[in-house]
């Protein structure tokens, strides 16, 4: 069932994501808006675009969630990899997106402080600001 939901919810986000969706979408909802004299804007002819758009929300919803909560997954394993595969890199770091938000943020802080304020990673930082 897994397999078969990330499937699905690849293709729709990938789907949803293109022009041509957008183009169907704004189509539905002028096709609607041009009806509504012909149904003389009636509550029925209300209820079908906001029941519609709402049931595809919905939906959309938990389609969006799933196919970020796979990108974060893949990102964070490549991630992992990295950090494993450089010698010099503190392994410890392997899995912190485990951690609570202020455990992060402790550590976050820990390593602001190691690197100073004013280390040459600051003139990099100060240089690229200055180019916009």
């Amino acid at each position: 069932m897994d397999r078969i939901f990330s499937a699905l919810s690849a293709r729709i986000a990938s789907w949803t994501g293109q022009p041509l969706a957008f183009i169907l979408a704004v189509s539905v909802v002028a096709i609607w808006g041009l009806t509504g004299p012909l149904f003389h804007y009636s509550d029925t002819w209300q209820l079908v675009i906001n029941t519609g758009t709402t049931i595809v929300t919905f939906l959309m919803v938990f389609l969006i969630q799933n196919a970020q909560n796979r990108d974060g997954a893949a990102i964070q394993a490549k991630l992992d990899e990295l950090i494993r595969s450089i010698e010099t890199a503190r392994n410890d770091f392997i899995g912190i997106e485990h951690l609570t938000e202020a455990e992060l943020e402790k550590i976050k802080k820990i390593l602001e402080r190691e690197c100073g304020a004013d280390g040459p990673h600051q003139d990099v930082i100060d240089r690229l600001i200055s180019r916009r």
